[in-house]
């Protein structure tokens, strides 16, 4: 049986989904955990986790000059409308050119390469990242990170979900709990597609009720069904009123609402779920979002009747 993939999105940074996640995580028992914020990944960082695996990630192809087929006509630096050729290994220094090549302005193009007349220009897979593999207490995670400048998070994405994948069937576990990105960019479009649920943690404020309308439509132009959650509601509980009603009549299932603690912040610290340090009130809240969830994905995962 496939298993079944909840992805947890934000329309903005700062709304709580990472620690959400990790408390959800504590509350499924054994899944398996993805974090797709893959240009910022922290889930690891809550849950204690084991590395066991390290791959590494070429997002594009960039380019490379062999010094010893190149005859320095220069038509590799006219043609490259990135800059990213630079004469004299790059310093500047000689009246002589000697191309290299600028592997952070080099987007991989080509055009280099096709004009080079003694083709003396080679395209090669740039590392951008890794793909990484730990064990924690609630199962296992594959999460990433993007190096400095790197290339294709949404590509990153997609793999760190395909792997995901691949150990839920292997390990028989019905469930993938997917952390992903805040906003509406390609991140956040990768970690959608295919997903079977979406849980939208937004906060009780006129830049959070913005975003909830952003990402709500994006996650619509998917068909995925979508709840939201009201992180913080007691801040402004005349806003977390009007996000419920707007919820409700874009058709979105609410799933409740989560008190402010800062219980949150002193888990992160202890590098902990919240649920680890907190068992009433705050946790109560938690534990009866994911009630909500957890009988939608319970739904799901039955087989149909013949």
């Amino acid at each position: 049986m496939k298993p079944t993939e909840l992805v947890v999105i934000s329309g903005k940074g700062g709304t709580g989904k990472t620690s959400l996640v990790a408390a959800f995580a504590t509350l499924a028992a054994e899944c398996v955990l993805a974090d797709c914020d893959v240009d910022a990944s922290n889930l690891h960082l809550i849950h204690h986790s084991e590395l066991v695996l390290r791959e590494p990630f070429s997002g594009r192809v960039r380019a490379s000059i062999d010094p010893d087929r190149c005859t320095d006509c220069g038509i590799c630096e006219a043609m490259c409308r990135f800059d990213a050729i630079l004469p004299t290994g790059g310093n500047g220094s000689s009246m002589a050119f000697h191309p290299t090549v600028n592997p952070h302005l080099c987007e991989g193009c080509g055009v280099c390469a096709w004009f080079c007349p003694e083709k003396a220009i080679d395209l090669y897979d740039g590392e951008d990242g890794h793909v990484l593999l730990s064990k924690t207490r609630c199962g296992p995670m594959v999460h990433a990170r993007l190096g400095v400048a790197g290339e294709n998070s949404g590509k990153l994405v997609g793999l760190v979900r395909e792997q995901a994948r691949e150990l839920a069937t292997m390990r028989e576990l019905d469930t993938i709990l997917i952390d992903g990105s805040p906003g509406i960019g390609c991140p956040v479009i990768a970690s959608l597609t295919g997903a079977d649920m979406a849980l939208i943690v937004t906060e009780p404020s006129v830049s959070g009720m913005h975003d909830l309308k952003r990402i709500a439509e994006l996650a619509d132009g998917f068909g995925i069904p979508t709840l939201v959650a009201v992180n913080r509601w007691d801040v402004n509980p005349q806003l977390a009123d009007e996000i419920e009603t707007l919820a409700k009549e874009q058709g979105l299932e609410f799933a409740g609402r989560i008190r402010y603690d800062n219980a949150f912040s002193r888990a992160q610290l202890e590098g902990k779920s919240v649920l680890d340090i907190e068992s009433n009130g705050l946790a109560d809240d938690i534990r009866q979002v994911w009630s909500v969830i957890h009988a939608r994905l319970d739904g799901m995962n039955q087989p149909e009747a013949l």
